[in-house]
């Protein structure tokens, strides 16, 4: 699902020629006079080890972090177990991030005036820029006892509204076997590229839209594997975590809390398994499917939809490959596929009237209208990295989802063009850490992020158009 209306490329003017030139100026003052790195703040407190130990670069794990991670955030020896910590430990992070960004929209219907009045609608561009916050934060995790673990993530918005984020407790390598770790709460699915340890912070940059993709007025909302979710996840590993494997059963809310919809459930599967590319590094493969069911009636009342009384249950899955590749030390790349298909109920908007206001609701009697079928889509996601050292990280990323079938096809009374709905975006960047500390860490943080999305634009007596969105950013993403 697209998180910000879709937008053009903005050509840089002069005034942003002396922006970018100054910005490099501080960029080589700041490397020039920068110390060593260390590691993130909460876990680097309890166990003193560097950022490189465990990051490629904050937030973002390498080999040793995720099995750090697949551990239970446990190294496996006497200091795992909170008895054996300091007393004056305590196991949180904050993170925020003031910036300043431009953000350009084309294409956005403006009223045109005469006297005061509304004559009429014009296509126009609208861009603005200044400064501001990204959400707060809250991080607190590590072990009850030795292989009992928990993590709690409160999380506002920039308003300072919170909601939790992450709350799981987990139980680590149950009958001494590290194959088995049993997980309950609200958490990340297991994808192996993260979105929760993203490196970009833009709009639509700051997400991976191939996780919350969502064809053009499809209701199904329950199938966004970037948004953590409700239930449990049995996970397990070999000792040196070349091999892992994770199967979750999740309520089919997205996240959601208080049973909002109704008895459905999605299963969610991972597997992988990492090999020696020899100089080039440790290379790992791997492939999840994402499997489920959810509502598409609900009760009513008066017309208006009960919560958590969602029946007429519909299936969907995704499903892809993943593949993460070094190239020696300082280069790698992440590559994602998706296939996925909707039953054709949520391709016609029904699935979740309780949030979207006017949504089609599946009451006794209805019928999918004459052409209606199931859409099905492919997309792929490409993100390089460049790692000139613990400290400096430059980043790209290439997304594109093409639909292969519309929801309404050949046959419906309004067939949707092969393309509706398409989309590709850009992002590039980088990330300087001038330190990082067992008690904070900073990141200058540079971005610029473009989206094209086909046939969504308005509709003027001219057609439908295709729009696009850019977004550029910097700041100081910061934690403590």
């Amino acid at each position: 699902m697209l998180r910000t209306t879709p937008l053009q490329i903005v050509r840089a003017s002069r005034g942003w020629q002396q922006f970018l030139v100054a910005g490099l100026v501080v960029f080589l003052l700041i490397l020039s006079a920068s110390p060593s790195a260390n590691a993130l703040p909460a876990f680097a407190r309890k166990y003193g080890l560097r950022c490189s130990a465990c990051h490629e670069n904050w937030p973002m794990l390498n080999y040793f972090g995720q099995k750090f991670k697949d551990n239970g955030y446990q190294i496996m020896n006497d200091r795992d177990a909170p008895i054996w910590q300091n007393p004056g430990y305590w196991p949180v992070t904050f993170r925020i991030t003031p910036i300043w960004h431009r953000v350009s929209t084309g294409k956005v219907p403006v009223d045109t005036y005469a006297g005061g009045a509304i004559t009429g609608t014009t296509i126009q561009r609208v861009t603005t820029s200044g400064f501001d916050l990204s959400g707060l934060d809250f991080h607190t995790g590590g072990t009850l006892e030795k292989n009992i673990s928990f993590y709690v993530l409160p999380s506002s918005d920039s308003t300072g509204a919170f909601h939790f984020e992450t709350v799981m407790a987990r139980l680590d390598n149950l009958f001494g076997s590290p194959w088995l770790n049993l997980k309950l709460g609200k958490f990340e699915l297991d994808n192996l590229l993260s979105e929760k340890r993203i490196l970009t912070l833009t709009g639509n940059g700051g997400i991976y839209q191939l996780y919350h993709f969502i064809p053009v007025g499809d209701g199904n909302i329950f199938g966004q594997m970037g948004d953590n979710q409700l239930g449990a996840e049995l996970m397990g590993h070999s000792a040196n975590d070349r091999t892992r494997y994770s199967a979750a059963l999740l309520s089919s809310v997205d996240g959601n809390v208080g049973l909002p919809y109704g008895n459905a459930y999605t299963g969610f599967f991972t597997f992988s398994q990492a090999f020696d590319a020899g100089k080039l590094g440790v290379d790992r493969i791997g492939g999840y499917a994402m499997v489920g069911e959810a509502p598409t009636y609900y009760l009513t009342s008066g017309g208006t939809p009960l919560g958590g009384t969602g029946i007429s249950n519909k299936s969907f899955h995704r499903e892809g490959f993943v593949g993460l590749f070094y190239f020696g030390e300082h280069a790698d790349l992440t590559v994602v596929t998706q296939h996925g298909w909707d039953n054709a109920w949520f391709g016609q908007g029904y699935g979740d009237p309780i949030d979207v206001a006017g949504a089609p609701n599946n009451a006794p009697g209805s019928v999918l209208p004459v052409g209606a079928q199931a859409p099905t889509w492919n997309g792929v996601l490409f993100e390089p990295h460049y790692v000139y050292s613990p400290q400096l990280i430059f980043l790209g990323r290439y997304e594109t989802v093409r639909m292969s079938r519309q929801a309404n096809g050949p046959t419906s009374a309004a067939p949707s063009a092969s393309d509706f709905g398409n989309i590709s975006t850009y992002t590039l960047g980088f990330r300087y850490n001038p330190f990082m500390t067992s008690r904070a860490g900073f990141a200058w943080h540079n971005e610029y992020n473009w989206l094209h999305q086909d046939g969504t634009g308005p509709v003027l007596g001219i057609g439908t158009t295709n729009i696009n969105t850019s977004e550029v950013l910097t700041g100081f993403d910061f934690d403590f």
